[in-house]
């Protein structure tokens, strides 16, 4: 990403491939990274969530038939947590959706490729909308002093924003997009750097500025995401995963037009119940697990009844925890065996 100096000069120590880039995501040190998400500020370079612009007069009518989420009340300036599906209504991707203009949106993408999905269905569908990926790459700036952080560079009009709403701007020349948004439950901003020559200097702004409160760098934190219930779209999703099995049901509203991608199968998983669903689990055993997504069986009275996506030592419990996609069947307080080999 643009922010790839200032990362190793940081010195990261661990990082993955995200969007077919470098997501960093510890520096060396993840028990301090965590209690600075919790309790004070962090910055991380989230450059790989990458955007998939709209334009055209068709950009709209595009966006609405990629989303089981109603779209008709986006206003400009507006961001809306949507889910992706494929014509079976299995999650393909949970973007934020940012609308720009009425002819221009950007979906900030999970890890998939979302360009290709978009630009066929635009050409099938015979739309007037040209489908690119810009220069755009996000800084994040996550916990509870986050706000006082991005408010010193622009200015106190950054507390109005309301929850994934955005506002354009520019600090020092460089052209960005200032979004109340992360993937924290810390509260915090994105900035959306629009033009990629600019990543050291815009992460050295931020740096200066969040002296004065101890800012210091990580990535998108693990234990921090479990603990808040965040599903992680590929990690604790597969194949056939639909979003009312992970708690995303909510952002899908049946009514919007029958040409929206999924939506008939939707409506008719809608009727009949889910399969599955996601529930927090505690694990008995005391040692610290290796995090990672594990998609190991869960069992009960010697019976499969879904699997264990992922796990992570939580720091304020005490415990190992995750997520369960379980049957139906399993309610909260239910005992089951975990196997992990």
């Amino acid at each position: 990403s643009p922010f790839l100096n200032s990362v190793v000069a940081e010195g990261c120590t661990d990082a993955s491939v995200y969007n077919r880039m470098i997501l960093p995501a510890s520096f060396g040190n993840k028990n301090k990274e965590y209690w600075d998400l919790l309790n004070g500020v962090v910055m991380w370079d989230v450059g790989a969530e990458r955007q998939v612009q709209l334009e055209g007069p068709d950009a709209g009518k595009l966006a609405q038939i990629l989303s089981p989420r109603d779209l008709s009340k986006c206003k400009i300036g507006q961001g809306k947590y949507v889910p992706l599906c494929n014509h079976d209504g299995i999650l393909i991707n949970d973007p934020i959706l940012l609308k720009l203009r009425e002819d221009l949106f950007w979906f900030s993408i999970a890890d998939s490729d979302i360009w290709f999905w978009a630009r066929a269905i635009a050409a099938e569908r015979g739309l007037d909308v040209k489908i690119s990926e810009p220069d755009v790459s996000p800084l994040a700036v996550q916990g509870p002093k986050a706000g006082a952080v991005v408010s010193s560079i622009f200015g106190d009009w950054v507390h109005d924003l309301k929850y994934f709403w955005f506002a354009e701007s520019e600090i020092n020349g460089i052209p960005v997009a200032v979004q109340r948004s992360g993937w924290s439950k810390q509260g915090g901003f994105e900035i959306y750097l629009r033009d990629g020559t600019q990543g050291t200097r815009l992460w050295t702004i931020f740096k200066e500025a969040g002296r004065a409160y101890d800012i210091g760098p990580g990535g998108p934190n693990w234990c921090e995401r479990v603990e808040s219930g965040l599903v992680s779209y590929g990690g604790d999703t597969d194949t056939t995963t639909n979003p009312f099995e992970v708690r995303m049901g909510k952002y899908v509203n049946l009514d919007v037009p029958d040409d929206t991608i999924g939506i008939a199968a939707l409506r008719r998983i809608a009727a009949e119940g889910p399969r599955r669903h996601t529930l927090g689990i505690v694990l008995d055993a005391g040692d610290p697990v290796r995090p990672g997504f594990l998609w190991n069986p869960l069992y009960r009275d010697g019976r499969k009844v879904g699997d264990l996506t992922n796990c992570i030592f939580s720091y304020r419990l005490h415990k190992n925890i995750g997520f369960a996609l379980v049957a139906r069947e399993c309610k909260v307080g239910d005992r089951l065996e975990a196997r992990i080999g």
